[in-house]
């Protein structure tokens, strides 16, 4: 690892909201993962005191109070503090709200607190929510970006940093981490996970949890986790948000629930349903998900808060009328309503006609209580509402120097023909691009409460970095894109572009003109921060606009062409990659976006980010992933093999493949050599590489472990990760890697979904990427 006054503004309510261990992990903890009886590694004992209170508390209250808790509103705020309708305000003082979201500070906090307290009969505190997503004042990269340090320190970090100072601003409940796993990069979601792996997506889950919980949810400087979107989501059909998810239970335990089953072991105190369909019934009324599953299998015992709205849109899903639906989502296991106030409308009504009991509403509302029991509300109620430590918290330099260090860690050399980069700190650069000069765009989505005024831009950190030594001349180029409607869609709704009125071919020449006059061109191209996220699919996932046709004219200069590529999603990039000198992932980077840009081009930090999603060749390849199954037709590249899986016009490789990621310097690995060819369950194989620095420059090495499973009572993935380590290494030193494997790496479900070993053979696979790996081969047999 390489080594201001709090913003104000108004803060629209967020329209389908709620969006917002050591270095190599375990398996076990991804293996227990989706429906075996298992108690979680940190089982939460009940606790006598709470269960007291709770329930002495709960005999003191009325059928409306107890549903009012299950209420949770969203409460937005301007320069002066919180906007509190009279109906809100109403409905606080008559105990009608168990929580509030989308209102922060001290002060904003405080006041809504107070009217909970002072104003109510049984004076219990709220809960405040807000979608702290990758930072919440200090930003870091969106969590893709994170995902791509393989660091779970950092990440971990990451999520300690934004607990610390979302505690001090009024926050006690963050709705993250997100831990959908993703394989269509065509969903603007998948910005905000850790991408397409199983087994890597549960260790980035547990960090996560970690950091935001800490050790002791009732210290000022913790808040609850919520884990999102329960569950599936990340396989909405055609990568299209909030759309309908079907796959076979198998599947469903195999590579999607795992990560959510690691962030309960790691004691999220909370869950989040998600808005897409499981089994033909949606999450917020699937009972088999969320009390069968959840609660009886896995043991969960916290809160289940739902979706924004998402209990009036079982209505348009088709499940009945709203009171209807209402009583299905109670029953379900939903416990707290996110903005709909369904329960609140209609479960005294249900409770009267028979729909639901009072004992299902007495479920409910203690775990919500017990929520706030554990946050130590019930203690002190003002413990998060410290205007002093939100001064002495929020931004410090730490986090700032941690925000630079983490978003370097996060990017992805793609390309670096002839040793392009680093740069040179001297001669011109000719800065090119519509996010050259963006501060808006560096903090990406989901940033909540950062100032993207206090961001640093790419043209800032460039002269920052390179000093007086370095000539920049800069011109846009392009806009992000010309599309009329999707320019009026995006700043609708926060997209922010600012659009230049000239047109294209202006643009271009008066592009082309600074590069002819300049030693090398740094073009900033990409997405803008409101083309990923929530509601922001993309049927065409290339760069948007005219910015291909600007890169054209500026590779006909002659001049070296380096991209710093901006986006929240994978991209179709095959002209980019065939074209280009050097190519530089940087996804959305945070606060310190330039900076740590600027650090990369010039050679302060060596790259050392992997991918976690696959970058496809065509958008039509989609979905793409590297863990996929052989058919019984696997192509094996003979181009005039007809009756084989394969497309006709593309490959059926990716462009860059799972775990890729250059550096300034080179690797060499050498073959696998292992303990012995032969384990039995109770035994620890160990396979070793050596891997060798044979560049010019030190540098960092993610090191991969996967695994085949050759033959199966069902199918199995041609390789799955299973470990990783991080190693330094100065130029030309050498270091012996070694990886155990025990039983647990072997396991998988079974037909009948019992979490099984097989003995028979396998394949050890260790690489610097999914793709470009050595093998090894060992056979599991049976105890004697």
């Amino acid at each position: 690892m390489k080594s201001l006054p709090i913003a104000a503004g108004i803060l629209l309510l967020c329209m389908g909201c709620a969006e917002s261990i050591s270095q190599q992990g375990t398996t076990t903890e991804t293996a227990a993962a989706a429906g075996t009886v298992t108690a979680p590694d940190t089982a939460q004992s009940v606790d006598p005191q709470m269960d007291r209170f709770v329930g002495d508390l709960l005999a003191k209250m009325t059928l409306d109070e107890k549903i009012g808790q299950l209420n949770l509103v969203a409460v937005g705020f301007d320069v002066t503090g919180p906007v509190v309708s009279q109906n809100v305000d109403e409905n606080i003082r008559k105990g009608n709200v168990g929580g509030v979201f989308n209102t922060f500070t001290p002060i904003a906090a405080r006041k809504l607190q107070e009217l909970a307290v002072t104003g109510t009969r049984l004076q219990i505190p709220l809960l405040f929510g807000y979608d702290v997503i990758h930072g919440h004042r200090t930003i870091f990269p969106i969590p893709l970006g994170l995902s791509a340090t393989w660091d779970m320190g950092l990440i971990e970090k990451s999520a300690r940093i934004a607990a610390e100072e979302a505690s001090a601003d009024g926050l006690n409940w963050v709705f993250s981490p997100m831990v959908d796993i993703a394989r269509d990069p065509r969903w603007g979601r998948i910005a905000e996970g850790a991408g397409e792996d199983t087994w890597y997506g549960s260790q980035v889950a547990r960090a996560m949890v970690r950091g935001y919980q800490g050790e002791d949810l009732t210290k000022e400087n913790t808040v609850m986790a919520c884990v999102k979107h329960f569950a599936l989501y990340g396989a909405a059909e055609a990568g299209r948000d909030y759309n309908t998810v079907d796959m076979s239970l198998l599947r469903m335990y195999q590579e999607f629930l795992p990560p959510y089953k690691a962030a309960i072991d790691a004691g999220a105190a909370s869950v989040m349903t998600a808005f897409n369909e499981i089994n033909g019934v949606p999450a917020s009324a699937n009972r088999w998900l969320l009390t069968e599953l959840l609660r009886e299998k896995w043991g969960f015992d916290g809160l289940v808060v739902t979706d924004y709205t998402a209990i009036n849109e079982l209505v348009p899903h088709g499940l009945g009328t709203e009171a209807e639906v209402g009583a299905l989502a109670l029953k379900a296991g939903a416990d707290m309503d996110m903005v709909g106030e369904v329960f609140l409308k209609h479960l005294a009504q249900a409770v009267k006609s028979g729909a639901v009991s009072e004992a299902e509403i007495d479920q409910a509302c203690r775990r919500v209580l017990e929520a706030k029991y554990k946050l130590g509300l019930f203690q002190d109620p003002y413990r998060y509402v410290d205007e002093q430590r939100a001064k002495e918290t929020i931004m410090k330099q730490e986090y700032i120097e941690a925000a630079r260090d983490i978003a370097r860690e996060s990017m992805v050399l793609l390309k670096n023909e002839k040793q392009t980069l680093p740069l040179k700190r001297s001669g011109t650069i000719a800065l090119i691009g519509p996010l050259a000069t963006s501060q808006r765009d560096m903090i990406g989505n989901w940033s909540g409460a950062g100032d993207w005024k206090l961001a640093v831009s790419v043209e800032q950190g460039i002269k920052q970095v390179a000093g007086n030594s370095v000539k920049v001349i800069y011109a846009k180029g392009a806009n992000i894109t010309d599309d009329k409607q999707m320019i009026e869609r995006l700043n609708a709704h926060g997209g922010e572009l600012q659009i230049d009125t000239r047109s294209s071919e202006q643009m271009i020449a008066e592009a082309v003109k600074v590069a002819r006059g300049a030693d090398v061109i740094v073009a900033v191209v990409g997405e803008s921060q409101g083309m990923t996220g929530e509601a922001a699919s993309r049927a065409d996932i290339t760069l948007p606009g005219q910015q291909q046709e600007l890169l054209k004219a500026l590779k006909k200069t002659g001049k070296p062409l380096v991209l710093v590529l901006m986006n929240g999603r994978p991209l179709a990039l095959k002209w980019e990659d065939e074209n280009a000198d050097a190519i530089l992932e940087t996804w959305f980077g945070g606060t310190q976006a330039g900076n740590a840009i600027a650090d990369m081009l010039f050679g302060v930090y060596n790259p050392s980010g992997k991918l976690t999603a696959t970058f496809p060749v065509e958008v039509g390849q989609v979905p793409i992933y590297y863990s996929y199954k052989n058919t019984g037709r696997p192509f094996g590249g003979e181009q005039l093999d007809k009756y084989k899986s394969r497309y006709l016009d593309v490959p059926n490789e990716p462009l860059y493949p799972f775990g890729y990621g250059l550096s300034y310097t080179t690797f060499s690995y050498s073959q696998p050599q292992l303990s012995q060819h032969t384990m039995l369950p109770s035994e620890t194989l160990e396979v070793s590489v050596e891997v060798r620095n044979t560049g010019n420059y030190d540098g960092e090495e993610v090191v991969q472990l996967y695994i085949q499973d050759l033959v199966g009572t069902v199918t199995r993935p041609v390789k799955e990760l299973k470990n990783f380590q991080n190693i330094s290494l100065k130029k030309g030193e050498r270091k012996t890697v070694t990886f155990p494997i025990t039983i647990d790496d072997l396991k998988f479900y079974n037909r009948d979904l019992e979490y099984v070993y097989e003995p028979g053979d396998f394949k050890v696979y260790i690489g610097t990427n999914s793709r470009d790996v050595q093998e090894a081969a060992f056979t599991l047999r049976e105890n004697q």
